[in-house]
């Protein structure tokens, strides 16, 4: 089951095409499992939830998104600048054990939640031979 907090849909080949040709910011992720989900973490300071798009193509979870600044700065006017504001995305190859039927995001707190069911699937199975 899919949650419409934040909208997934399958992305095609020349959408994944299109994106690998991007540059731009990428992000921190933290991946986890429990016993039922596989968790994907990643603290996005900036966009809007309606500034973030996930899509999934076979086994390849994409976020992609765009993080703007409030203001128009100058570069001679900074300091320091080590935030970056522009066109994001980060890819992941999801392990074989995902659901990827059952997915649920949320953007709460400035930070992107995904969470993918788990498949279960036997650890060992005892095969016998037959004569």
């Amino acid at each position: 089951m899919i949650n419409n907090s934040i909208k997934i849909h399958p992305a095609s080949e020349e959408e994944i095409d299109h994106q690998s040709e991007k540059s731009g910011g990428k992000l921190s992720l933290d991946i986890y499992k429990t016993e039922k989900e596989i968790v994907i973490v990643a603290p996005i300071a900036g966009p809007k939830k309606s500034d973030i798009k996930i899509s999934i193509n076979k086994d390849i979870l994409t976020i992609t998104g765009k993080r703007k600044a409030k203001e128009k700065i100058k570069e001679e006017q900074y300091y320091t600048k080590e935030c970056f504001w522009g066109d994001f995305q980060r890819s992941i190859i999801l392990p074989n054990e995902a659901n990827t039927e059952q997915i649920d995001a949320t953007f709460e707190n400035n930070v992107l939640e995904i969470k993918i069911g788990r498949i279960n699937k036997e650890k060992s199975k005892i095969i016998k031979i037959s004569a």
